[in-house]
């Protein structure tokens, strides 16, 4: 997540641009590890909002990002 230079780190929804956040130490930290499996919240969970950038150059920023 930290490689990605297009897409923006954050748990913040609701832009034209694209972000990529990882829950389990963002948006669900709070809770324990084992209310987040349960609900689904791994720790190699990835969430992913795609906003209004090019396709190829999301593509690009992720593969960057992920490999």
């Amino acid at each position: 997540v930290d490689r990605v230079q297009l897409i923006s780190r954050t748990a913040n929804l609701g832009d034209v641009k694209s972000t990529i956040t990882h829950p389990a130490s963002t948006t669900h930290a709070r809770i324990t590890p084992e209310a987040r499996a349960k609900a689904g919240i791994v720790e190699g969970l990835l969430r992913v909002a795609v906003g209004l950038e090019h396709v190829e150059d999301l593509k690009r920023d992720l593969a960057r990002g992920l490999d």
